[in-house]
């Protein structure tokens, strides 16, 4: 496959069923102990009230990220309630769009079936996505929107009209927009859409005719000009709306600036941070999986109950495996979807090992993990082409087997007692 958008599948071979069936499982399992803890635990802590203060608008707090995020907890709260089910209700939702939303994603790129259903079950499986859609915190938007912006992207290329190009396209800028305002974190792979789409172009028509052929891949009918505005400029003006609500408070942190003083202050708000954090960690950490954040473990609600966020030992490692594989797909057989892939992982990981925040935390390898996953969902399915279908089948089986053993402590269940949590404590570094 050397164009993005040449190949078209009938259309019984798109597992659209299966991907919202598999969504409202997960969504449904989500919604499972949400009210637990049923006060707030971790992050919550900030974001509750700076949510809370957004609804009032008398203050504003947490200033350091931007404001979509808490926006959004904010209307969770004033639909449902200042509760459990306030708070975390479109983290919930969220969870069900990321996983939706790359499944889509990853069947655009590659047109393929068996890796789009592994793509979904190792997603779901895959721990991070789930804790975080039980969390009213930033990460789970921002990922989310994301995964929304490659969906119609891939879809874009795909798309044999020019109208239905274009929307979809203004789609994908508008979910990047909404993605860096829920969290910075998006910001440095925004403009690999952009990227993408021009080098897709160079590559079909030739730097010469860059600018006057427009029929030719990976959108037709659009150029490149008009990309940069879907993709450049509009996630821009998204990005800079969301700051409306925060410039309205009376006497806030940004009362007498512009948004660039603005911006200016919160970036100086997130460089001041030094102090060291007993959960704090490394790149290096991440990507070997071993290093565990509590989010909970306490008695609460009648009970001893944690919540630990670790990646899925199993497919966290694998996965490894699958990012190289791309690498290699992509250089052999001048694979598109498994050079995206390859490209954000690396390019997601890559930002935390040169970013300047002296203090991470192994919430950062959130997006990273997605972009790993789909390499091992796309290794699999390779393997399974070629007669190796026990190997695809075991990994998925096996993913879904751990997420079973670990749920009890990735979803507040009753545990047996204080020491409970060493029954999972596979590495000693988790504890």
């Amino acid at each position: 496959m050397t164009r993005a958008h040449a190949t078209r599948v009938p259309a019984s071979d798109d597992p659209l069923l299966a991907c919202l069936a598999l969504t409202l499982g997960f969504f449904l399992l989500c919604l499972w102990r949400l009210w637990l803890p049923s006060g707030p635990f971790f992050d919550e802590i900030h974001y509750l009230p700076a949510a809370r203060e957004l609804l009032t608008g008398f203050d504003y707090r947490n200033p350091e990220h931007p404001p979509l995020g808490k926006e959004i907890i904010a209307a969770g709260i004033a639909l449902l309630g200042d509760d459990p089910w306030g708070w975390r209700i479109f983290s919930a939702l969220a969870g069900a769009l990321a996983l939706f939303a790359g499944m889509r994603a990853l069947w655009h790129a590659s047109l393929s079936r068996d890796a789009v259903l592994a793509y979904g079950l190792l997603l779901a499986s895959g721990f991070m996505l789930f804790v975080h859609a039980q969390i009213a915190m930033l990460d789970i938007f921002m990922v989310a929107f994301f995964l929304t912006a490659l969906w119609f992207f891939a879809a874009a290329c795909r798309a044999g009209q020019p109208v239905r190009a274009r929307a979809l396209l203004a789609l994908s800028g508008i979910a990047l927009g909404c993605a860096i305002a829920s969290k910075w974190n998006a910001a440095p792979l925004a403009p690999l859409l952009g990227l993408g789409f021009l080098a897709l172009r160079v590559h079909a028509v030739g730097p010469a005719d860059l600018r006057t052929e427009t029929d030719a891949a990976p959108v037709r009918g659009v150029g490149p000009i008009e990309a940069a505005l879907w993709l450049g400029v509009l996630p821009l003006a998204v990005y800079a709306t969301t700051f409306w609500p925060a410039f309205q408070v009376e006497n806030g942190p940004f009362a007498g600036m512009d948004l660039i003083g603005a911006h200016r202050h919160m970036l100086e708000l997130q460089q001041s941070v030094k102090q060291s954090h007993p959960y704090q960690s490394t790149w290096s950490q991440w990507v070997l999986n071993t290093r565990a954040i509590w989010y909970l473990y306490e008695v609460t609600d009648g009970a001893q109950r944690g919540v630990m966020l670790i990646g899925n030992p199993l497919t966290m490692l694998l996965g490894l495996a699958g990012v190289a594989w791309c690498a290699l797909a992509a250089l052999l057989q001048r694979r598109v979807d498994a050079g995206a892939v390859a490209i954000l992982y690396a390019a997601s990981i890559g930002f935390w090992i040169i970013a300047a925040k002296p203090i991470q935390f192994y919430y950062h390898y959130f997006l990273p993990s997605c972009f790993l996953l789909a390499g091992l969902a796309l290794m699999i399915a390779w393997l399974k082409a070629r007669g190796f279908g026990w190997a695809y089948w075991l990994v998925l089986a096996a993913s879904l087997a751990v997420f079973a053993w670990f749920y009890p402590i990735l979803s507040a269940a009753e545990l047996s007692g204080e020491q409970a949590y060493s029954t999972w404590m596979w590495r000693g570094e988790w504890r």
